[in-house]
């Protein structure tokens, strides 16, 4: 399978520091149980990480607490209604920085991965060096850079999966994109950015696969 073009560009991430106030004015440091001068303080050493994305470790907020905090055209995020399990989605194969918030470098949303399958972007992530990213970091990443989630340019974060009681995976990998406004969703979503899920074997044309170079604290 052949490697399409690059992301489409995107604008420069805010910088550490204006990534810090817009998590504490959305309250995520009141969610995570931190207070918004550690927010502050870490952002502060991180300054010098221009590009970097700040992100909250996931066991402090989950997916669902962030998913309504998204917003589009003054619409807010949701999470489909038949992904109730949305938090029991955990990262596969990735260590995390011990620590309660930590820096994401070198985010992409793998436009050139589109029209591929979860089962075929995993290994061409890994043969790149690259690590998925998973759900919430994906939400992290919108809700600081809401051009992220575009019309037809939308991603995967293939780094979370839910391994049932039997021990296999299930069959399911979390996507962010935006509403059409059918179905289940309701008319008055249409636009909104939405959390769901696709089958970890089928392809799309409208999804990328997010993913990142390194993580650290």
């Amino acid at each position: 399978m052949t490697v399409e073009s690059p992301t489409t560009a995107l604008p420069p991430l805010p910088s550490p520091l204006d990534q810090a106030e817009r998590l504490i004015a959305l309250g995520v440091h009141e969610r995570a149980g931190i207070t918004a001068d550690d927010v502050r303080t870490f952002a502060g050493k991180a300054a010098g990480d221009s590009g970097a994305l700040l992100a909250v470790h996931p066991d402090r907020v989950p997916a669902s607490d962030l998913a309504p905090l998204l917003q589009r055209d003054g619409k807010p995020g949701f999470v489909v209604t038949d992904m109730t399990d949305v938090d029991r989605f955990a990262p596969v194969g990735i260590a995390l920085p011990d620590s309660p918030l930590y820096l994401i470098t070198g985010v992409d949303r793998g436009d050139r991965m589109s029209n591929w399958s979860p089962e075929e972007a995993l290994p061409e992530l890994e043969r790149e060096g690259r690590t998925p990213l998973l759900l919430c970091e994906g939400i992290h990443w919108v809700l600081q850079q809401p051009e992220a989630l575009d019309r037809n340019l939308c991603f995967m974060t293939i780094g979370s999966r839910l391994r049932k009681e039997n021990g296999r995976f299930d069959s399911r990998t979390p996507a962010i994109w935006i509403s059409n406004g059918t179905g289940r969703d309701g008319k008055e979503r249409r636009g909104a950015p939405k959390v769901g899920w696709c089958w970890w074997g089928n392809r799309h044309t409208w999804l990328g696969f997010g993913s990142a170079v390194d993580r650290t604290a």
